[in-house]
C-alpha cells in the first residue's frame, strides 16, 4: 500500500506556535493524511489525540534532542507517544565535521549508537541532510555518501532532495545509489538557489518526478524551509501535483 504524502509541519511553524490544532485541522483540510512534527516532546500524548481525531498518520518526526540533550531517553520516549517508528536527527552534529575522514566517523559513532538505543524503544533511527553534508566531498565522493558507508545498517536517511541538489548533488541517481537505506524524502521545490524561498512542488527547478520515481517506496514528505507566497496554498498545490504524479496524471517534471 502505497504511503499517503506527508507534511513537515515547520512548513507552517508560525502557525503551529499560535494554535496547533487549528493548524492541523487545516493541513489536514487540504488533503493531507500524514505528518512529520519537529518537536515530538511538545505535548506527545495531546498531538497523538488530536492527529487520530483527524486522521494523519505521523510518517517521523524530527528529534533534535537526540543530539542536544544529554541524554536520548526522554526524545526516544516522546518518540514513541507520536505512535512513529521513525526518529530522525534533523541537524545538531557540527558542520564541520562533514569535512574530513576523522570528523565523519565521528558522526557515524554518534548515529549508530543512537540507532542502538532506537531498537530499545522500538524505534528506526535516521538522518536528515541539509546543503553542508554535500558541499564537501572526499576523494570526489559527497561527504553524506562516505557517512552512509559508515553507518550501521541500523541507521536509515531521510533525504532532504532540494538541498541535496543545491549542493550539487545529482539527486536520481545519487538515491539509487543510496538504496534501500532512503526510507523518506523532503520533496521540496524552487530555483535551486540557496537562500531564495521554496514554491510549490511541481512550480520550480527540481526534476520531481525522477527523483521519485528513484526511491518509489519511501516517504514523500512536502516541505518549505520558506515560501515565495502563501505556505497553505503552496502546500495545497504540492499535494495536488504529488497526487497527480501517484496517480499517473502529472506531467514530465
Amino acid at each position: 500500500m502505497t504511503n499517503p504524502i506527508s507534511v513537515q509541519l515547520y512548513s507552517v511553524r508560525e502557525h503551529m506556535a499560535a494554535d496547533r490544532d487549528a493548524t492541523l485541522r487545516r493541513v489536514a483540510g487540504l488533503g493531507y493524511r500524514a505528518v512529520e512534527p519537529y518537536n515530538p516532546a511538545d505535548d506527545p500524548k495531546g498531538f497523538r489525540a488530536l492527529a487520530d481525531e483527524l486522521g494523519l498518520t505521523v510518517s517521523g518526526t524530527h528529534a533534535g534532542g537526540l543530539v542536544r540533550e544529554p541524554e536520548p531517553g526522554p526524545t526516544f520516549e516522546a518518540v514513541a507517544r507520536l505512535g512513529t517508528e521513525l526518529a530522525i536527527v534533523p541537524a545538531g552534529i557540527p558542520e564541520q565535521e562533514f569535512t574530513t575522514l576523522d570528523g565523519i566517523a565521528r558522526a557515524a559513532d554518534l548515529l549508530n549508537g543512537l540507532a542502538e538505543q532506537a531498537s530499545g524503544y522500538g524505534l528506526k533511527l535516521a538522518y536528515h541532510n541539509h546543503w553542508w553534508e554535500f558541499e564537501p566531498r572526499i576523494d570526489g565522493v559527497h561527504a553524506l555518501e562516505v557517512l552512509a558507508q559508515r553507518l550501521s545498517p541500523r541507521v536509515f536517511l531521510e533525504i532532504d532532495t532540494y538541498w541535496a541538489a543545491v549542493a550539487g548533488a545529482q539527486v536520481p541517481e545519487l538515491l539509487e545509489r543510496l538504496g534501500e537505506r532512503v526510507v523518506a524524502l523532503h520533496v521540496k521545490d524552487g530555483p535551486m538557489v540557496k537562500g531564495e524561498p521554496n514554491t510549490a512542488v511541481g512550480t520550480g527547478a527540481m526534476p520531481v518526478r525522477a527523483i521519485l520515481d528513484a526511491r518509489p517506496d519511501a516517504w514523500r514528505v512536502v516541505e518549505f524551509d520558506s515560501c515565495a507566497g502563501d505556505v497553505f496554498e503552496a502546500l495545497a498545490a504540492s499535494h495536488a501535483y504529488l497526487t497527480a504524479v501517484r496517480d499517473g496524471r502529472g506531467g514530465p517534471a
